[in-house]
């Protein structure tokens, strides 16, 4: 199957399973859910919706935000992981948001990407679920996904993101991207994953990837039957 046509069988089956997939980070305009996407990295959606609660009833805006000092950002947003480079960022974005852009979430990936702990990702997010702007963020689930379908080599985020843009039109990016991650979440994990019945990977994957992927497997489940070794002192 060539690559294109796969990818239109794909895009079908996900219209299916996910046909109004929703932004699974809780926010309200695009100050939250700029605020939402930067704490999400490295940390699950479900412990930001936990955390942004608080966050966001001691501030809403970037004035708002800009008063709390990085210490009490710190405090409320550290079960998010990497509290203190976040904090200090969402303080210092604050500030550059009030200062530069009248106190509103630019909707230009550039300028996004400017700020402090904001990456291309984020933008990305930011533009297409606050903007509407056609965009496609990859992360790990799309990124493993695509390489699993053949949709894309894999070697990096970057080269996913344009495999995945030159075989989908654009305006099926915004939405496309939430429908692979929700069906990651649910069919296709990273770990302990058994393409045969998966219902993409059963089709979709070559049999060089699935045997990989059953080789990783092994090698995995080897290292967790292992002895360990005693401490030379014990």
């Amino acid at each position: 199957m060539k690559r294109a046509d796969k990818a239109r069988a794909i895009g079908e089956l996900l219209d299916k399973l996910y046909p109004n997939p929703a932004v699974p980070l809780d926010h309200s305009d695009s100050f939250t859910l700029l605020i939402a996407v930067l704490l999400s990295a490295q940390c699950t959606d479900a412990r930001v919706n936990l955390t942004t609660p608080a966050l966001f009833a001691l501030a809403r805006t970037p004035e708002q935000m800009m008063q709390l000092s990085p210490a009490r950002i710190r405090e409320v947003i550290r079960p998010c992981g990497l509290s203190p480079q976040k904090a200090k960022a969402i303080h210092e974005l604050s500030h550059i948001l009030v200062r530069e852009h009248g106190g509103r979430v630019p909707g230009d990936i550039e300028a996004l990407e400017r700020l402090p702990g904001v990456g291309h990702k984020t933008a990305s997010v930011v533009m297409s679920h606050a903007f509407g702007v056609p965009a496609f963020p990859v992360d790990t689930h799309i990124h493993r996904c695509a390489t699993r379908w053949g949709l894309s080599a894999g070697t990096s985020v970057e080269r996913t993101e344009r495999d995945l843009k030159a075989l989908f039109p654009p305006e099926s990016w915004n939405r496309l991207h939430l429908q692979i991650i929700y069906f990651g979440r649910e069919h296709c994990p990273a770990l302990r994953h058994d393409l045969s019945k998966c219902p993409i990977c059963s089709w979709a994957a070559s049999k060089s990837r699935a045997k990989l992927e059953r080789q990783a497997g092994s090698g995995k489940d080897a290292a967790r039957r292992a002895p360990k070794r005693r401490n030379a002192r014990g």
